[in-house]
């Protein structure tokens, strides 16, 4: 399964509005817990970390863990003052990370 992170966010806000800000990325988020069809335990793999930067900046964390749902979804909310580059980061269990970026213009 190849991770694809997807973010659902206004192209644009008025300064000082709040938006909210959608993430979902494609992941298993495997246990370690459940057996394949062979009996073999399969290898635990989650993200263990979220992180989003406003313009450098962490805005907003979460610790991930085992009871996560496959493909997790998180969404918060963000008072934007500016135009506004978002980093998303994912981490993973092995040291990998996958990211995103996206921006709101401030109109």
């Amino acid at each position: 399964m190849s991770e694809k992170p997807r973010i659902k966010i206004p192209s644009s806000a008025r300064k000082g509005e709040v938006v909210e800000i959608k993430t979902m990325v494609t992941h298993p988020m495997e246990s370690g817990q459940r057996k394949d069809a062979a009996g073999a335990v399969i290898p635990r793999k989650i993200l263990n970390k979220f992180t989003c930067k406003a313009n450098g900046a962490e805005v907003f964390a979460a610790d991930l863990f085992p009871s996560f749902a496959a493909n997790p979804y998180l969404t918060f909310k963000l008072r934007i003052e500016a135009t506004t580059k978002l980093e998303f980061a994912w981490t993973d269990d092995d040291g990998s990370v996958i990211t995103a970026d996206a921006e709101i213009k401030v109109a």
